[in-house]
């Protein structure tokens, strides 16, 4: 697919975004990128590397790159996706990363935009964007996943606070964060989705109890967290008592689009067929085979993405589905990095600074339950695309109309 060339204020733009960018941080090699994360998972690895990412934070807010498309009274630039697409691609050949931050500016900050009062804007955004706060995303629970409304962490209301008991998992970087954004049920006298409250917690409050979970890569991405009455003022209530499922979905909406929206590329494959080459089996056909697979899904993903930037930049409506990359995402780049176990055979029995590109393909096999699970499930996404783009019939709901109290749930 043939991209149309910058117009002459895009092209402008294009050459601001990489004179700051070269002026602020070097190129990428390939050779120990940082970006690329740690290679040794120890906390102190981690640790070094989430002090690196808040730095680039700063930077990028200092020098009004941080938020491109949000309002400039909330720290943005005030552009369009356009602009904003413009200089992701000029950032992807830099070596710098804000990681788990630009989730979560990407996630809240525009929940707090549209549903935030004026005040909840003016406290949290700027600092937000800045890097000052970290926040976490606390969502799922260990019986409310794929079936997010199911959610039972209590929030009671007690004068002017909302006093939060239950548990969440797999909440991402929680050790690291200032803030969190919690999904809780407020009354469990209506239909599930009715009773839902969505608010802000301070996460560094006594009650708060935060345990990572050491995952098969060895890393501490994910962690429970335990709320036991924990308060959190009303004022930090988005869009009123009850009123938290459409916050929610809209934050799910855009979380599971943006898994999709970035790839490592043909780079990836380009390695792998240099590493085929320089092993002597490039001749061998099931390995030109299953190379060639590998390089189709690759560029599949790339033409989807360019169908995806083109509209934007057209300002046509989207015709790709996010759920479609998130899905596809997931699942070929699983497929990618089995194939590299594959060629590497034996070698992929390593790990860390041990084995081939010091372990990047085993983190990359290791986490697919990450990719396939984080941003809702690919069967959930799915069950979405099938409802919005194929128009099939919604799976039968028998628990939509019913109070969550007289529902039905694991443990009761």
């Amino acid at each position: 697919m043939k991209r149309r060339a910058d117009t002459p204020h895009e092209a402008a733009f294009r050459a601001e975004a990489r004179a700051w960018l070269a002026a602020n941080a070097k190129r990428k090699t390939g050779v120990n990128d940082w970006s690329d994360g740690p290679r040794v998972h120890t906390v102190a690895a981690e640790d070094e590397y989430w002090a690196r990412m808040k730095a680039w934070q700063r930077t990028r807010f200092d020098g009004g790159w941080a938020a491109i498309t949000w309002p400039k009274e909330f720290g943005g630039r005030g552009a369009s996706p356009v602009e904003a697409i413009l200089f992701a691609e000029e950032v992807a050949a830099f070596d710098v990363s804000s990681g788990f931050i630009d989730a979560a500016v990407g996630l809240i900050g525009p929940a707090l935009i549209r549903f935030g009062t004026p005040e909840q804007r003016a406290r949290y955004l700027k600092p937000m964007l800045r890097g000052d706060e970290i926040w976490c995303q606390l969502f799922s629970e260990p019986e409310a996943g794929s079936d997010l409304a199911a959610v039972r962490t209590r929030g009671v209301v007690d004068g002017d606070d909302l006093v939060l008991n239950g548990q969440k998992v797999w909440t991402t970087s929680a050790q690291y964060a200032d803030w969190g954004f919690i999904v809780c049920r407020t009354n469990p006298d209506v239909p599930k989705h009715d009773g839902i409250t969505f608010a802000m917690v301070d996460m560094r409050q006594p009650g708060v109890e935060v345990r990572p979970l050491v995952t098969m890569k060895g890393d501490r991405h994910f962690n429970e967290v335990f709320f036991k009455d924990v308060r959190t003022p009303l004022s930090n209530v988005v869009n009123g008592l009850g009123r938290g499922w459409p916050v929610t979905t809209f934050v799910l909406m855009n979380e599971g689009a943006s898994i999709g929206t970035t790839s490592h590329g043909r780079l990836r494959v380009a390695q792998l067929v240099a590493d085929a080459v320089a092993s002597g089996r490039i001749e061998e056909p099931v390995v030109r085979e299953k190379l060639g697979a590998g390089y189709v899904e690759e560029r599949v993903l790339e033409l989807l993405q360019a169908r995806l930037k083109g509209a934007i930049l057209d300002g046509r409506r989207p015709d790709v589905d996010g759920s479609v990359l998130k899905v596809f995402t997931a699942e070929s780049g699983h497929r990618k990095a089995e194939l590299a176990a594959w060629l590497q055979g034996a070698d992929a029995l390593l790990a860390g600074h041990d084995a081939p590109m010091e372990g990047r393909w085993q983190d990359s096999l290791l986490a697919r339950g990450a990719m396939t699970v984080g941003g809702g499930t690919v069967e959930v996404h799915r069950n979405g695309l099938g409802e919005r783009a194929l128009g099939l019939p919604k799976e039968p709901r028998l628990d939509r109309d019913r109070p969550f109290k007289d529902l039905r749930v694991s443990g009761s």
